[in-house]
């Protein structure tokens, strides 16, 4: 689209002109809103509602990133700048609208036009729907690292899949979790553009064969295939006040045609569009993070698709200023987040070989180059593996050139060791046994030049424990890039009280350069700050009291203590051992009614994947909790329980800046990393934590008595498993509250008398091979909530140290995680 600004016209004109695309003023974009609901909405601007001016506020925000987006684009060709490809089979971006105003520098502008209409701004953005793009931790970080290259003006991209359906949506029925379909699009969403050019071919199935090309070369073709079409729909995100706007391509599946002409001619409809209704499938539904093997087909499916899209696309815009591949690497770095996107490494070989007619040493030699590998967990059956009949069913050339890689691999291991059988079957990406599995770690770390871990121990722990092997070969190779998160959406965004109040004190600039907060730390000592700290966490508190009170009925003090854990529901992260303590409070409280215990209001909000029974019976087990607690006179205000149904990204906007006590407690050596962490702290909760993952660095900022690190750390936890020196049944033993509260839970005081429901959890707490290790933690956890409980009741020390978290908080910005990501991995100087 031009502007019309012929010389005749007069500057008036020109900016009049401007305006009608690029509104940056009250009025116009005033005019913009009722542009687009009368023209792209059909809609007369005076029987509009609150949706209705949404969708016209989100496409005047995405004209302003359109134009931007397009210089930043032409920037990028005229200094044939490196471009960086960052992976991601999710993406969770929640709302987009507020971010894009906060970052385009429009807030009070937006603010006063809607107002004008007739509107409140808070009112409009709960118009939009949580984009449904990803489960948790790591689409929410691929999500933060978005904003982050924007905002430092990296040139790069984002690729994924534009999921039709989310991960679920979450009821709460008698307790437990009932799902039902997500469909985030069913209205549309105005923040994307569904292109119809490129438009990519994705085969899967059919057989390879070989021949010899005209140079006597030995070559392979891929044949008779399925074939899916991949259609690209652009998601722009804004830099923070910068001009720079990048974009997420996310693939959607479409039939290769529409119709199956054979079967439409024989009078046979439904088989005609059997094909397109399959095909199409493919980018239907986000699976859960602990799915089980009846989708694995699909799974696979999803993976390659959007890999195979992303390098077709890679492909044609390198080839538009290239005519070899000699400069490949130099201008092109993938970053793999997580083994999700390994099948690339595979793929981009395939097309050096079997397009290009690269030699396999060149091809291999552009690849471990090109590629980088994140990973994100310590937990060995989380570690993707597919089963070798699976991968050749599908993917029948890419298991030979897995083969291949992993054969000419083995040759080098037997050469440095040589007899050394195990070290082989150890570090073989196909692991031997029935069936026979492709390790995709082992394949991501083979094939890309580098390997990070999210944090300091989970990478020490990847380097000593999980890929000791790998390590021992590669040793410059493995590399930590601790976890972050934009403080433009998770303190700017979320909390606009207390970003103010920074403001206030040290003036604006913090939001590019976090460790700026380390000015506030003279005000933790300061009593006017420290009061006005409190009010703004008072303000947040109400705000989510009425929220709970209308999701679910329950009543709140926003003067009690607000205890919250809000993340997946696992049995790592253990809820369980929360809700433990959760019972002996209650029998505290009940019991000794006038000990000098700060009321508490217990906080619990994630979801359990579909087919993980043990994490949805400890979802039940929180509401029976809650519903024998709640409704106790004997316990009035003092203590309530809530589990928020339906956890997403903006929900947790609500959430963390009302929080004071942040439950970090994964067992030791189990948390790769964790963002909630970092979120809460900035916003001025204080953690109580295991020494697993981001806390141990968190500890090391804000200092030791500024947070609460009770249990065995990773060494202790993998050591207690092997020698088990205490059994649960010795502590309960020892123990006598301890053994109260698993008594509580065994003879069905939470169950209605049913001494059966929740038998699989009481077993698992006492089997002396509970590998999450809940009850050998329990007495530790025990202590630090007392400590906890002293801290709270001191109110002027408990906001002293919440002051000195949000001012220590500066390592924790993705910006400082990206900067490192490009110089010393993308070889991009920031």
């Amino acid at each position: 689209m031009s502007i019309p600004t012929p010389d005749v016209l007069s500057e008036a004109s020109k900016k009049s002109a401007r305006e009608q695309y690029f509104p940056t003023t009250v009025k116009s974009i005033q005019d913009n809103i009722i542009h687009h609901l009368i023209s792209f909405q059909g809609r007369d601007p005076e029987r509009s509602g609150a949706s209705d001016i949404y969708k016209a506020l989100a496409f005047t925000m995405r004209d302003i990133m359109v134009e931007k987006w397009i210089k930043t684009q032409k920037r990028y060709y005229a200094k044939e700048k490196k471009r960086v490809y960052y992976l991601s089979l999710e993406f969770l971006i929640g709302r987009s609208l507020g971010n894009a105003i906060i970052n385009l520098g429009l807030w009070e502008e937006v603010d006063q036009a809607i107002e004008g209409l007739g509107y409140t701004l808070e009112e409009i953005r709960e118009q939009e729907e949580d984009a449904a793009l990803g489960n948790g931790g790591l689409g929410r970080l691929a999500a933060c690292f978005m904003d982050s290259i924007a905002t430092l003006k990296i040139p790069a991209y984002g690729y994924g899949i534009r999921y039709e359906y989310g991960l679920f949506n979450q009821q709460l029925i008698n307790g437990y979790q009932v799902e039902s379909p997500d469909n985030w699009l069913r209205y549309g969403t105005p923040w994307e553009f569904e292109r119809r050019l490129p438009v990519f071919c994705v085969k899967f199935y059919g057989k390879v064969t070989s021949f010899q090309d005209e140079k006597g070369c030995y070559r392979t073709k891929w044949i008779e295939t399925e074939d899916v079409m991949a259609m690209p729909c652009d998601i722009l995100v804004p830099g923070y006040k910068n001009d720079h706007v990048i974009n997420m391509r996310l693939w959607a599946a479409r039939a290769s045609r529409e119709l199956d002409l054979t079967h439409f001619g024989e009078g046979d409809y439904i088989g005609a569009v059997q094909h397109k209704v399959s095909s199409e499938t493919i980018s239907k539904v986000l699976y859960p993070p602990d799915h089980n093997y009846a989708g694995q087909e699909l799974r696979l499916k999803q993976q390659y698709f959007f890999v195979c899209a992303t390098f077709q696309d890679i492909m044609r815009r390198y080839k538009k200023q290239n005519q070899t591949f000699d400069t490949f690497y130099d201008e092109v770095a993938v970053q793999l987040n997580d083994t999700h996107p390994a099948i690339a490494i595979p793929e981009l070989m395939r097309l050096l070989l079997d397009e290009e007619g690269l030699n396999w040493e060149k091809a291999w030699d552009i690849s471990t180059k090109t590629f980088a590998y994140t990973n994100h967990t310590l937990m060995p059956e989380a570690l993707e593996r597919w089963s070798v009949d699976l991968l050749g069913k599908v993917l029948p050339r890419h298991l030979q050139i897995i083969y291949e890689i992993n054969q000419r691999f083995l040759d080098q291991i037997a050469q440095e060791y040589p007899g050394d059988h195990d070290k082989l079957r150890r570090m073989s990406i196909i692991e031997e046994g029935y069936p026979k599995m492709v390790r995709m770690a082992h394949l991501a770390i083979i094939g890309s030049h580098s390997v990070n871990g999210v944090a300091a121990l989970h990478t020490r722990l990847l380097k000593e424990r999980i890929f000791k092997d790998f390590n021992a070969l590669y040793p410059d190779r493995f590399n930590s890039k601790t976890n972050g998160i934009t403080p433009r959406r998770w303190l700017l965004k979320a909390n606009p009280q207390l970003s103010a109040l920074i403001n206030s004190r040290i003036g604006e600039g913090w939001e590019v350069d976090l460790d700026k907060l380390h000015e506030l730390e003279p005000l933790a000592d300061d009593a006017e700050f420290r009061e006005a700290f409190r009010q703004v966490k008072l303000e947040n508190k109400t705000r989510l009291a009425t929220y709970i009170n209308l999701a679910t009925g329950v009543e709140v003090s926003p003067e009690t203590m607000f205890d919250v854990q809000v993340k997946r529901i696992h049995e790592y992260k253990r809820q369980l051992l929360n809700a433990l303590h959760v019972i002996y409070l209650y029998q505290k409280f009940v019991t000794q009614p006038k000990l000098n215990l700060p009321p508490r209001t217990v906080i619990f909000a994630g979801k359990a994947a579909p087919s993980y029974w043990r994490a949805k019976l400890i979802i039940k087990l929180i509401n029976s909790i809650a519903e024998v607690v709640n409704h106790d006179p004997r316990i009035g205000d003092r203590l309530r329980v809530v589990f928020l149904p339906n956890y997403n990204v903006s929900q947790a906007e609500m959430i963390i800046p009302a929080a004071d006590l942040s439950e970090q407690i994964s067992t030791a050596g189990t948390e790769a990393s964790g963002t909630g962490n970092m979120k809460f702290a900035l916003n001025g909760a204080l953690t109580i934590g295991t020494l697993d993952g981001a806390n141990i660095e968190i500890r090391e900022e804000v200092g030791d008595e500024n947070i609460f690190i009770f249990g065995l750390n990773a060494e202790e936890a993998e050591f207690e498993r092997i020698r088990n020196s205490r059994t649960p049944e010795q502590i309960c033993r020892e123990n006598p509250e301890v053994d109260e509260v698993i008594e509580a839970l065994a003879d069905g005081s939470f169950s209605l008398g049913d001494r059966n429901l929740f038998k699989p959890l009481v077993d698992s707490l006492m089997s002396p091979h509970d590998q999450y290790l809940l009850i050998r933690d329990f007495e530790s956890y025990i202590d630090s909530q007392h400590q906890v409980n002293e801290a709270f009741l001191d109110q002027e020390r408990w906001t002293r140290m919440a002051v000195l978290n949000v001012a220590r908080m500066g390592k924790f910005s993705t910006d400082r995680t990206i900067k490192q990501y490009a110089n010393e991995i993308w070889g991009i100087p920031v």
